[in-house]
């Protein structure tokens, strides 16, 4: 456990952010404890220009000219800073040199406004926690001198194209420089090991209550009513880039008793798929996520039917923990990052076993499964996870640092 320390968290995701995010939860897992600030990703150049009649960059904009303070409270320990300077749009940039430059000259730019947002504050020996801001993030260390230096890989972002150019030589080095890399799978934290001794998967954390059916008070909507058992659903989107639907097509051939529901909107190739002309296929739709754990209850087995790309390989399936929250047998593609699930969820890696395995989830669910399920869901909470962080920087750095 990490106590009464400062720590300041940089990412890629700003504190207004519309969407869920792990490094908000993190955030505040970590201020019940210390006292920390959050960074937002400081506004580029192109952005202004290009987005400046959006509530949120006009708030941005505002705080660039002066016109309204940048620090704001959250919480007791818990403060965002907007950084002030504008920086360059700069991924674009196809030399390595002229991108190291002004990478480092953007770096120079958003040190300066979190130093200011640290003497604001008065804080002191403190924590940087960087969020796989990898291109912003390779100078912080040098430039801001934190106690601990810890960097948290949890996707493949150096595959995908906006990251990529730049992102395969650039990450390595960060996860080098780092006093410590954690990770949220296995993939990932043996990735990190080649660059830095110090890398440790911490797991992930996820808050699954409104998952949660221990009452069972959740009720399974009326588009099952004309949907034959045994059911086999997925919830989630629809895409062609992480969902193999060569397998769903073989699965609804080979097992025409078996209800194949899919909840969730479709991007293209799906729309116009096989899948479409299957009798037992049904597509269920978009859905809101108030309701979604409704749809879930109505699967007797939930799956995630996922390629293996480098978008998959190392990520973390939120989807499992909300499917395990609900006691529901699962089966899913067998990956690196899925082998801490390999006690609790069915892991096939061909479309034969995916059939084999169906049918035993089938025939061995039970009412004592179920409950070892949500149980190993209710492990997966943000202060568990934030427990593995403390201790992965602990670990590393016992050697330089005296920890109470």
């Amino acid at each position: 456990m990490i106590k009464g320390k400062d720590i300041v968290i940089i990412g890629i995701q700003p504190w207004d952010i519309e969407i869920g995010s792990n490094c908000k939860n993190i955030a505040l897992e970590f201020a019940k404890d210390n006292r920390v600030l959050y960074v937002n990703p400081p506004m580029d150049r192109i952005t202004r220009i290009k987005q400046k009649n959006n509530q949120r960059i006009q708030k941005r904009i505002r705080i660039a000219k002066g016109q309204i303070p940048n620090l704001e409270k959250i919480s007791d320990n818990l403060w965002n800073v907007y950084p002030k300077n504008t920086v360059e749009s700069i991924n674009w940039v196809g030399s390595h040199s002229i991108f190291k430059i002004l990478n480092k000259r953007n770096a120079h730019l958003l040190s300066s406004d979190i130093k200011s947002a640290i003497k604001r504050l008065n804080f002191s020996d403190f924590i940087l926690f960087n969020d796989s801001s990898m291109f912003l993030g390779l100078h912080l260390k040098e430039l801001l001198q934190p106690k601990v230096y810890a960097y948290y890989m949890r996707d493949y972002l150096v595959k995908v194209p906006y990251w990529q150019k730049h992102g395969e030589r650039i990450e390595p080095h960060v996860v080098e420089k780092a006093d410590v890399l954690t990770t949220n799978s296995d993939f990932f934290a043996e990735f990190g090991l080649r660059y830095n001794p110090h890398s440790y998967m911490v797991g992930q954390g996820c808050d699954v209550s409104h998952f949660s059916d221990e009452d069972d008070t959740i009720k399974v909507p009326n588009d099952f009513n004309d949907i034959p058992s045994p059911v086999i659903g997925y919830v989630g989107s629809l895409t062609t880039l992480r969902l193999d639907i060569k397998l769903l097509e073989h699965i609804a051939n080979e097992r025409k008793d078996w209800s194949i529901v899919l909840v969730g909107p479709e991007d293209e190739d799906f729309k116009k798929s096989e899948l479409h002309n299957l009798p037992n296929v049904y597509f269920l739709g978009r859905k809101d996520s108030s309701e979604l754990p409704n749809y879930v209850k109505g699967f007797d087995v939930a799956m995630n039917p996922q390629l293996i790309n480098n978008l998959t390989i190392g990520n973390y399936p939120r989807k499992i923990d909300e499917y395990l929250a609900m006691g529901k047998p699962i089966i899913a593609t067998k990956t690196k990052a899925m082998e801490m699930f390999k006690d609790s969820v069915y892991l096939g890696s061909t479309k034969e076993q995916y059939i084999e395995l169906i049918e035993k989830a089938l025939i061995e669910d039970s009412k004592e499964r179920a409950k070892d399920r949500i149980n190993v869901a209710k492990s997966h909470t943000w202060t568990n996870n934030v427990e593995a962080i403390y201790n992965a920087i602990i670990t590393a750095t016992k050697h330089k640092v005296k920890w109470d």
